[in-house]
């Protein structure tokens, strides 16, 4: 900032200075002491002057300039408050409109943030229960289909021996059968 009060301050510094000047260049022959000490104290006076009105300039820019860099690290209450009616003043009234819009917008992405956030909870939790119904059906089918199974195997085991204990009473029907008479008979 302090560019911004050079560039105020000297130019109003040489205007005065070079308005000494010409009152000096007029007057040449009549310069004593007290002319020195009254051109001391006006050359003070114009410095002051002009670095004066250089700082009531820059300081409200400096309040602008604060706050934005409050507002750029996420501050979105930050404000300038200027009384001047001048370009300034209305420089921090649409500053502070940014910062209102700024701030309503934050608000309205929270507020559809968490009630995205909701829906998306709440389809969530849909969805597990969803998955954990499922989950148990394929389990409860699961259990099923294996004592299915097991019955199956169990009955193919007993249908094995069934068939075992069948062919084993054909071979005792087939020993308890009379032998036919032409046996009998070639044997004597």
């Amino acid at each position: 900032m302090a560019n911004i009060t050079s560039k105020i301050a000297f130019p109003i510094i040489i205007t005065g200075l070079f308005i000494i000047t010409v009152f000096v260049a007029l007057d040449y022959s009549r310069l004593d002491a007290n002319f020195y000490i009254v051109f001391s104290i006006v050359i003070i006076y114009v410095f002051l002057f002009g670095f004066a009105i250089g700082q009531n300039f820059v300081s409200p820019l400096k309040k602008i300039l604060q706050r934005a860099g409050e507002l750029t690290k996420g501050d979105l209450s930050s404000r300038v408050y200027l009384e001047s009616k001048d370009e300034l003043g209305e420089l921090a009234k649409v500053f502070n409109e940014i910062a209102d819009k700024l701030e309503e917008n934050k608000s309205t992405i929270e507020a559809t943030e968490n009630g995205v956030n909701i829906k998306v909870k709440a389809r969530t939790e849909a969805l597990e229960e969803t998955i954990t119904a499922l989950e148990q059906k394929i389990k409860n089918r699961t259990l099923e289909l294996e004592k299915m199974i097991n019955d199956s195997q169990r009955l193919q085991e007993e249908a094995k021996r069934k068939e075992a204990e069948i062919s084993e009473l054909k071979k005792q029907i087939d020993n308890l059968k009379p032998r036919p008479a032409y046996r009998q008979a070639g044997k004597k």
